[in-house]
């Protein structure tokens, strides 16, 4: 069943499920200029216009055909070590149905996530798929490795107060993410978001979640630290989870 506001585009090469005020928009992006079929990446990564972002993977910024709207598109993709092997292949329909799934739940349980736009499957019905995600461009964002390695106190301190807000939310919704890394929170100067979602399960107990996100998240900063040379501390870990705590405590 599609979610609400969602439908389903079969073209010969691919199969797209979008939000339906920009279908036609995804539609157009999958034929060339010349008129032969691309995939939504090709189409992200040929734009005139594409920023591309760091990341695991080529991930580019652009705007959606005869739209103003921003996207951010990536396709699925492998972790771990078996990443270089196994790829973008997934078993059919992949992660991004999962990942469309999770983020509407977790943006009506009130955290902040990145609107997932649409999803493209390549090939149609396959055992094998490939698949691209596309979600709304939040602009002016940086991830949090970023902030650490090259910001000052103030920011630092920003980003840190935003983060404590998103993992209190996470709590509060039961989310467990199982890859809580400094890349996968996205920051701007009023508050965080949290990516890569189809890493999460639903319906833990606050407390448990709590525990498991913040030690995840903890080995994220001092292999940041330790690998890359981020501006962290144990002081500063240890102040993120207080300051966790408090706002959970606030709310309560």
């Amino acid at each position: 069943m599609l979610p609400s506001g969602y439908e389903r585009l079969l073209l010969g090469h691919a199969v797209a499920i979008a939000r339906s005020d920009v279908a036609l928009n995804i539609r157009r992006s999958l034929v060339s200029a010349d008129g032969s079929r691309c995939t939504l990446h090709e189409y992200a990564s040929r734009h005139p216009s594409a920023r591309l972002m760091q990341g695991r993977g080529a991930t580019y910024a652009v705007a959606l055909p005869q739209s103003t709207e921003r996207v951010v598109v990536r396709h699925n993709r492998h972790g771990g070590l078996f990443g270089p092997i196994t790829g973008f292949l997934f078993f059919s329909p992949t992660r991004a149905p999962r990942e469309l799934e999770v983020s509407l739940a977790l943006r009506k349980l009130g955290v902040p996530t990145p609107e997932i736009v649409a999803y493209v499957l390549y090939p149609p019905g396959g055992l094998l798929q490939r698949s691209d995600v596309c979600s709304r461009e939040i602009a002016g964002s940086r991830d949090l490795a970023q902030i650490l390695a090259r910001d000052g106190g103030t920011e630092r301190a920003a980003a840190f107060a935003a983060t404590a807000e998103l993992v209190a939310s996470l709590a509060r919704a039961g989310a467990r993410h199982h890859d809580l890394n400094a890349k996968n929170i996205l920051l701007t100067y009023e508050m965080a978001y949290v990516l890569d979602v189809d890493r999460m399960t639903l319906g833990g107990k606050p407390e448990a979640v709590l525990a498991g996100n913040l030690a995840r998240l903890g080995r994220s900063l001092r292999k940041w630290r330790d690998r890359f040379g981020a501006r962290v501390s144990e002081r500063d870990i240890a102040e993120l989870e207080a300051g966790t705590r408090r706002v959970l405590q606030r709310a309560s």
